[in-house]
């Protein structure tokens, strides 16, 4: 089972070919100035690199895109312009190809990526708009389970998230969220914290290829019109729209 995991919701977008839980073959954009994510450089760059990305990992694997079993993609919350990039350009294969696709939470891929920490996992985005995106896991060995859903929140509110189902046990933050709130997220425990901005780990990508293995083997095409990014909160258009109204 080969499946291609394909990221554009986060800051560094990543493509990643995964082979029955083997990675073949992975490719990360930078991190670039992400000053304005939904609209600047940020999503512009996405645009630009995701096809190329693709391309560059299949022919690093030697697989071409008709050997590929499955398709899995990060459907937010993350970049609203990443996320439509991201999702158009898995259905354009995937209806061109005959592919199935799987649609991951991207705080989920995020958190999946670390393996060699047990403990609390805090998947911690930046939203902008002094807020992040957020959710909690919990890793035991072998063991990996969601203790919170996704949600958007201000930094403070997701430390006191943390305090509740802390209980002593060690927690680490990954996602560039730790950047933006490094002091805060400092500031707040005393110990048994750890911030990883993530480029240390597994990309996402490749998170989503692996969480997504079993889902491609049962999933179709007939339920690909209905994948829709997961924004969690409005757009700035929206938001303009309903205060002019």
């Amino acid at each position: 089972m080969r499946v291609l995991g394909i990221d554009t919701a986060t800051s560094s977008a990543s493509v990643a070919l995964i082979e029955d839980g083997r990675l073949l073959a992975e490719e990360i954009l930078p991190r670039t100035d992400s000053k304005n994510r939904d609209g600047g450089r940020f999503s512009a760059s996405h645009a630009e690199v995701i096809l190329p990305l693709i391309q560059s990992v299949l022919k690093t694997a030697a697989v071409p895109l008709s050997d590929v079993s499955g398709l899995a993609v990060s459907i937010g919350p993350g970049s609203f312009t990443g996320l439509r990039i991201g999702l158009s350009t898995v259905k354009g294969i995937a209806y061109g190809w005959g592919i199935p696709v799987v649609g991951v939470s991207t705080l989920l891929a995020n958190a999946a990526r670390v393996t060699d920490f047990e403990g609390l996992i805090c998947s911690f985005l930046d939203a902008r708009k002094k807020q992040v995106y957020a959710a909690l896991f919990r890793r035991c060995g072998e063991n990996f389970a969601r203790v919170s859903e996704d949600s958007v929140h201000d930094p403070a509110e997701v430390v006191d998230l943390v305090r509740k189902f802390k209980n002593g046990a060690p927690c680490l933050f990954i996602g560039d969220g730790t950047i933006t709130y490094q002091k805060l997220l400092l500031e707040s425990f005393e110990s048994g914290v750890n911030l990883r901005e993530g480029d240390t780990s597994p990309s996402v990508a490749a998170a989503l290829a692996r969480l997504s293995d079993g889902q491609c083997r049962t999933s179709n095409l007939k339920a690909l019109a209905s994948l829709t990014p997961v924004y969690l909160r409005a757009s700035e258009a929206e938001v303009k729209q309903k205060n002019w109204s």
